[in-house]
């Protein structure tokens, strides 16, 4: 299983690199998340904001490999618990299929994308920036390994 990390932009401010590395690196070697930057569209007064989803959405479609497991980020998404991150890890090692957890731009995912995806999953009702929401998948993957792995940093 190879977890890849799939988000749009590029040129993150430095806290969002060493927030996404401090977790990664904690990480054991087999659950190391590829951190994927699809490049944003820079937007054009011409285009609309449906014109710039659709563009990301192909550059998202051209890194997803048939058999992928896809995970799509979306406030509309279904709402995921710490444990429900953690049980899907434990499937996801048992399914052994290649995982994608995709973040969209600042304007969101384009529908196609959230139609091919296997999973639409909410981190909260709140609108988070991408930046940060990097970090906190980061996070949320270390924190669902300690809980799988009975490590304190996971405390209840």
């Amino acid at each position: 299983m190879k977890l890849r990390l799939l988000t749009l932009g590029h040129k993150m401010p430095d806290w969002v690199g060493e927030g996404f590395e401090l977790y990664n690196q904690r990480l054991p070697h087999h659950l190391k998340v590829n951190l994927v930057e699809i490049n944003a569209v820079v937007r054009q007064k011409t285009q609309s904001t449906a014109q710039i989803k659709a563009i990301e959405a192909e550059a998202i479609q051209k890194q997803l490999q048939p058999g992928d497991y896809n995970i799509a980020l979306d406030e509309a998404g279904q709402l995921i618990s710490t444990k429900g991150v953690a049980q899907a890890m434990a499937d996801w090692q048992m399914m052994g299929q290649n995982i994608n957890i995709i973040i969209g731009g600042a304007d969101g995912l384009d529908h196609s994308i959230k139609q091919v995806v296997d999973k639409t999953w909410s981190l909260s009702r709140l609108t988070f920036p991408h930046q940060l929401v990097r970090v906190v998948i980061a996070e949320q993957i270390y924190r669902a390994h300690s809980l799988l792995t009975n490590h304190p940093y996971h405390r209840e």
